[in-house]
């Protein structure tokens, strides 16, 4: 029989069949073969034994959060409380595209805003949008779920940033714990404590344990050029160019291109693999 992981708690997964919720657990030979299940798979089972035999092909997977077969990531991005970082939201970026996974960034607690500050936020999104990136908020949910018919989704951003909100906007039943946020650390508590899939008209929406931080010295340095858009919207006249240390380069000195955008893809860069 062929079922969808929808949860993990520890070792047991929760395989979705017709309908009916299965708690199994993974043959021994998976952790021989140092193979772990994640939530997403879709896997051949055992009903009666309630084991998972196989795990069927992966269209992609991530490793924060772990999960699989992802078709958008939904960066939901914090304005303030906690407050916006563009330098998580480029790194989430590009930690998507890398993978395979087409990013949308979600914009929360537009309310808190100050009219000064209105006005920077309505450059950044533009120019966001400009390269390539969808954007919505939270205020017009009914849109971003039609948008997403029939899709796995993953909610990703920072503790606090209002994943879980979201989720019990769209669906209020779900009644998913949410905590304060941490003024002095100017970051929200990890309420999620699991990986779970929950489909919300006809969406499969991933509620993952939230984080600060994340790191890309497992990729080179072309993986992560090639995750900035942008750039190929301008001819360099260095072949092979990084965009970095060459005095001359079209990137690099063009004003076109947002300085935090150019300084997180620096930032990048030094994290990349040697």
């Amino acid at each position: 029989m062929v079922g969808k992981i929808i949860k993990n708690i520890s070792n047991t997964y929760t395989v979705l069949f017709k309908n009916e919720q299965i708690d199994c657990i993974p043959r021994g030979i998976f952790r021989k073969n140092k193979i772990t299940p994640l939530v997403g798979d879709l896997v051949e089972f055992n009903y009666e034994k309630k084991v998972i035999d196989k795990i069927l092909p992966r269209n992609n997977e991530l490793s924060r959060p772990s999960v699989a077969n992802v078709d958008y990531s939904i960066i939901v991005t914090s304005l303030k409380k906690p407050d916006l970082s563009l330098l998580l939201l480029d790194k989430q970026i590009t930690y998507s595209l890398i993978n395979n996974i087409k990013p949308i960034i979600c914009f929360t607690k537009l309310d808190l805003l100050n009219k000064e500050e209105e006005i920077l936020f309505k450059n950044i999104r533009n120019y966001y949008d400009k390269i390539g990136i969808i954007t919505f908020d939270n205020k017009n949910l009914k849109k971003l779920l039609a948008f997403l018919e029939g899709k796995i989704v993953v909610l990703t951003g920072q503790s606090g940033a209002g994943k879980t909100t979201i989720l019990n906007k769209i669906e209020p039943s779900l009644n998913l714990k949410t905590s304060e946020i941490s003024l002095s650390l100017n970051r929200g508590k990890h309420t999620t404590r699991h990986t779970q899939l929950y489909n919300i008209n006809n969406v499969w929406f991933c509620d993952t344990p939230g984080f600060s931080s994340l790191n890309l010295n497992s990729y080179s340095k072309e993986e992560i050029k090639n995750s900035f858009l942008e750039f190929d919207n301008y001819q360099c006249k260095f072949k092979d160019c990084f965009h970095y240390k060459e005095i001359d380069c079209n990137i690099k000195n063009n004003n076109d291109i947002l300085q935090s955008r150019y300084d997180s893809y620096i930032s990048f860069l030094k994290e990349a693999k040697k």
